[in-house]
This record gives structure tokens, C-alpha cells and sequence, in this order.
């Protein structure tokens, strides 16, 4: 009877080692593979090794992010690569946690799991990281596309009118509205590829009906016709008989300002061979100045001024300037300041 209960006894310690053996060599056999129900950023790895697990996430995780991202605004568009993205993830951290998590309960728990196909519901949620700073340039490079500056109103003379012209808007890019819209896309695969921009309407500073206030005097020429108009708030105020620059002597065409006032002014006579032997000299107010009560200079040496020669006026007889009757340049005179813009047509 003794003998029978140590075979009993011996049979079933071997049985045991057996046992035992065997599950520490199956769970040998798995401790690379992740147990089922282990997730990494929502994709299952369960019953995966490591370098399986690794791969399913990069393909299930960082692929689909690796897209580029395109910002739409009025028939222009511009692209942010995945390769300036430069879009990572530590997966190996993931994995390496996600082994751990499988060792959960030690022998007896795995041994558990393995017979009754339990799970461990651990969810891992590695960081997903990009570049920051290629964002911010390129929403400063759309930003320079996109921005304009507003017009104002402003004025369009010729030689014998003024046209108001309307001012336009600017716009200015929403960018910081730009910049939240990338960045929740750059993380979410299933976010639109294409942004649209959205602007800020920039209002001008001067309207078209503020403009006039803008010019309370204004001075234009048409040498055709010898005249110069005195305009007061882009209004006709006055017209004038004058004479301007005879041929090869034209007094010049363009947009110009006063640049300078003079009483009785001084003549400084240019150095011109039509000046004869007076080039380059000084000529004081009387009789041998022809510049006569009043000079409004205007560009190189040319301006307006008074004559006793009323006889020239309604001509093309002066050197360049622009001669008027001496009772019209002192009125005028007292209309206009520094800074008055003149257009010659």
C-alpha cells in the first residue's frame, strides 16, 4: 500500500513539473507578444510581437497624417507638405509599454488569460508631435499673399478737371483663425485636406466722400488751351488766362506740388544759353526782373508768376514758367499753400 502511494505520489509530481514546465515554456514562447485588447492610439495590437505592433501603428497612425494640407482663398492656393510637417510619434515607447502592460498578473495571470482567451483593456496614447514653427511660417507666407492694403479715395486730374476716384478695401488674413484650423488638421486624418481662408475687411482711411476735404486747393493746367484752374475743395473756383513754355522750352507735363512762395521775389537767373549774359546771376526785384510780384516755384527752376508782358498771355511764349497777369498771381497767391498740387496736362 506504501509502495503504491509513493508511485501515486511521485507520478504526480512529475506531472506537476510537467505542468508547470510547460506553461513557463509556453509563456516563453509569447513574452514578445502583446496581449489581446492592448491598443495604441485606438489601433488593436493585441496578439501582435513587437515589430508587428510597430508597423500596424505606423501604418494605421502616422501614414494617414503624412498628408499635405492645402489653404484655398479666391482662386489661389498654397501647400504645407507632410514632409515640412515633419509629423512623429514615439511608437517605440508605445510598444515597449504596451509589452509591460501584457506581463500584467504576473505567470499565474497570463496562464489565466492564455486558457480562458481573457483580454487586458490598457489604451496607450503616444504623443503625436509636429512642426510648430513650419505652421507659423507658412501661415506668414499666406499671410503675405493675402493681405492688401486699403486705397483711399482719391483724386484723377487732367488738364482741365478733377475726377474723384472711389476708394477700394484691403483685406488682412484671419491668421490666427488659420493657424487653430491647421493644426486640429495636421492631428486628425480625417479633417479636410483643403482649408478655406477667412479675411478681415480693411475700410480706407479717406472715403469719396471725405476726399474733398482732403485738397482744400488744387491747381490744374491745360497748356492747349492757356489755362489754369483754381479748384477749392475739388470744386471750380477759378479760371485764369496764362501764358506757359514756347516750343523746346514746354513747361513741363505731370503731377507736381508748390514747392516754395515768394513776394517780390529775387531772380535767379538759370544757366541757360536762351539767358544770354544774365545766366547764372542774381537779379533783383524792379524793372530788369521779369519775374513780376509773386513766385510760386514749382519743379527745376519753373513756377508760376506774374508778368507785365499781358499781351503773351493766351500763348506758348515763356521759357517754362507759367506767366498770369500780375492782380491774378497776387490773388491767387493768397488761395494756395506749400504743398498744393498742380497737374500740368
Amino acid at each position: 500500500m506504501g509502495t503504491k502511494t509513493s508511485i501515486a505520489a511521485l507520478i504526480a509530481a512529475l506531472l506537476l513539473v510537467l505542468v508547470v514546465g510547460g506553461a513557463y515554456a509556453y509563456d516563453s514562447t509569447q513574452k514578445d507578444e502583446i496581449a489581446e485588447g492592448v491598443t495604441i492610439a485606438g489601433v488593436d495590437v493585441g496578439g501582435l510581437n513587437e515589430s508587428e505592433a510597430a508597423a500596424k501603428v505606423h501604418r494605421k497612425l502616422l501614414a494617414p497624417l503624412k498628408h499635405s494640407l492645402k489653404v484655398s482663398f479666391d482662386g489661389e492656393n498654397w501647400e504645407l507638405s507632410g514632409e515640412q510637417l515633419k509629423i512623429r510619434a514615439d511608437i517605440d515607447a508605445a510598444i515597449e509599454e504596451a509589452v509591460e502592460d501584457s506581463q500584467e498578473g504576473g505567470l499565474p495571470g497570463r496562464l489565466v488569460r492564455y486558457v480562458s482567451g481573457g483580454e487586458v483593456e490598457e489604451s496607450i496614447t503616444p504623443q503625436v508631435e509636429y512642426s510648430v514653427p513650419a505652421v507659423n511660417r507658412f501661415v506668414r507666407k499666406v499671410a503675405e499673399d493675402i493681405n492688401r492694403e486699403p486705397k483711399n479715395a482719391d483724386v484723377e486730374p487732367s488738364g482741365d478737371s478733377l475726377e474723384i476716384v472711389a476708394g477700394e478695401p484691403g483685406r488682412k488674413l484671419r491668421d490666427n483663425q488659420l493657424e487653430r484650423d491647421l493644426k486640429a488638421a495636421v492631428l486628425n486624418a480625417n479633417a479636410p485636406h483643403t482649408i478655406k481662408a477667412k479675411v478681415h475687411s480693411v475700410a480706407p482711411e479717406v472715403t469719396k466722400q471725405e476726399v474733398a476735404a482732403e485738397y482744400p486747393s488744387y491747381l490744374t493746367l491745360d497748356r492747349s488751351t492757356f489755362t489754369l484752374r483754381l479748384w477749392k475743395h475739388l470744386k471750380l473756383a477759378k479760371t485764369y488766362t496764362v501764358a506757359v513754355g514756347m516750343e523746346g522750352l514746354e513747361t513741363p507735363e505731370g503731377l507736381y506740388e508748390i514747392q516754395e512762395k515768394e513776394e517780390n521775389p529775387v531772380w535767379h537767373v538759370p544757366l541757360s544759353d536762351w539767358a544770354g549774359s544774365l545766366a547764372g546771376q542774381t537779379i533783383p526785384p524792379g524793372p530788369s526782373n521779369p519775374i513780376k510780384a509773386r513766385w510760386m516755384g514749382i519743379y527745376e527752376g519753373a513756377g508760376i508768376h506774374g508778368t507785365e508782358e499781358t499781351y503773351s498771355l493766351g500763348s506758348a511764349a515763356s521759357h517754362g514758367c507759367v506767366r498770369m497777369a500780375i492782380p491774378d498771381v497776387e490773388e491767387l497767391y493768397d488761395q494756395v499753400e506749400v504743398g498744393t498740387p498742380i497737374f500740368i496736362g
